[in-house]
């Protein structure tokens, strides 16, 4: 059966028997429908999980694609605005989206709702693609009868965090590029080019047995660098992996997130000023589209700090929620905090007294990607003459290096 999935179910006959068993289908609903055609009352379909595969862990690392979130988000949103019925909603964006782990994740939604669930908690099945901010928004949607509304609103803010990634990648992806490539370049001189002089060196040595004298240091710290690659690089390459591996599970912890979180924002030369400004944005859009939705104050605040990306917003926002949950204002504690400029806590503080906290919130959202777009081209440009001189000093050392042993030589010859 193309499509088909196995779900296992419990059942009981007229008589009270139980009965439970495995079957094949394309959702809960068609399983149900099986069982009832043989009389039986259904207790519960759920579906099995499949066989792991490799091609699973490559989805896993990549994660879902937020261009493609945006699309499948702003497409829901006009199809339900529409007046289409949900289902068959669901299934044109099932057949239409690129990314797999959203098909799944909407096939599964469809099938939830088939079977009786709400949109939201359907979504909660599926937290990889459907983020706890996602789905409070869509919540609050259906409990004010707003769904249009409110999925309008999602798709707007992940458009936004979809242009803002996008913004920051396309603005880096030139110097990344330029520099990977000089990387490699530079391996394989050291890998390649160097033990090509390394023989030179021994050949003079050879026939000019009087005239033996050491290497430079600069000489031999390249000739070590080649030797440690060409010599050692299985064990070279297998550390390098495993360096990235345990920095990256190091970073995803808690103590190291904190650790690192805090570093990056210190981070010279602008750096750290783009990532304040980037996570700024991200926060107050966050916190705006929330709040637009509908979404209870506190509950609004607890999901702006847990989905930040930030340690040191999201700490931050945990005093912002236990100030709200004393009665007490979201500026104090926006104030006393260091990643906060002064500028956010003054037009927060309009915000609450003039009752218009989330045009507030969203002119500094306006503000910062606009910051961030500025902050980004000048940064760039201050990465790519960097880049060009660390390159060429490099290039410039080896070249050096390599022909100071042969100066030295041809002098003492002659």
């Amino acid at each position: 059966m193309a499509g088909a999935s196995t779900f296992a179910f419990r059942a009981m006959d007229v008589a009270g028997a139980a009965t439970a068993g495995e079957l094949e289908a394309e959702s809960k609903a068609a399983v149900s429908e099986q069982l009832r055609q043989r009389g039986l009352i259904v207790l519960d379909v759920s579906e099995k999980k499949a066989p792991f595969k490799v091609e699973q862990l490559w989805q896993t690392w990549k994660g879902v694609d937020m261009r493609e979130l945006a699309i499948f988000s702003r497409q829901f949103a006009t199809l339900v605005a529409s007046g289409m019925p949900m289902l068959r909603t669901l299934h044109t964006l099932e057949e239409q989206t690129q990314d797999e782990r959203i098909k799944e994740a909407t096939a599964g939604v469809r099938a939830d709702i088939e079977a009786g669930s709400t949109l939201s908690k359907a979504m909660e099945r599926h937290p990889e693609v459907f983020d706890r901010l996602y789905r409070a928004m869509v919540r609050s949607g259906e409990e004010s009868g707003r769904l249009e509304d409110a999925l309008d609103r999602v798709a707007f803010q992940v458009e936004k965090t979809d242009g803002l990634r996008r913004q920051v990648k396309s603005a880096l992806m030139y110097p990344a590029l330029i520099f990977g490539f000089a990387m490699v370049v530079l391996v394989a001189v050291v890998a390649f080019v160097i033990p090509v002089f390394v023989g030179i060196f021994e050949q003079i040595a050879e026939e000019n047995p009087g005239e033996k004298a050491e290497l430079p240091l600069p000489t031999q710290i390249c000739v070590a660098a080649s030797d440690a690659i060409t010599g050692y690089w299985f064990i070279l390459i297998p550390a390098i992996v495993a360096a990235f591996v345990l920095f990256f599970r190091w970073k995803r912890g808690k103590s190291g997130k904190e650790v690192w979180d805090r570093f990056v924002l210190r981070l010279p030369a602008k750096v750290g000023d783009v990532i304040q400004k980037v996570a700024l944005a991200r926060w107050s859009r966050t916190f705006s589209g929330a709040v637009s939705a509908g979404v209870p104050m506190l509950q609004a605040i607890k999901l702006t700090g847990e989905t930040a990306g930030n340690i040191v917003l999201e700490q931050a926002m945990d005093d912002v929620y236990a100030s709200a949950k004393r009665g007490g204002s979201l500026a104090a504690p926006i104030e006393r905090h260091e990643i906060f400029p002064p500028m956010v806590a003054h037009m927060v503080a309009v915000g609450e007294e003039t009752g218009q906290l989330e045009h507030m919130l969203t002119k500094i959202a306006d503000f910062y990607e606009t910051e961030v777009d500025a902050k980004v081209k000048a940064l760039t440009s201050l990465i790519e003459p960097l880049m060009i001189v660390f390159v060429g000093g490099v290039v410039g050392f080896i070249v050096i290096a390599m022909y100071l042993p042969i100066f030295s030589l041809y002098d003492k010859i002659r």
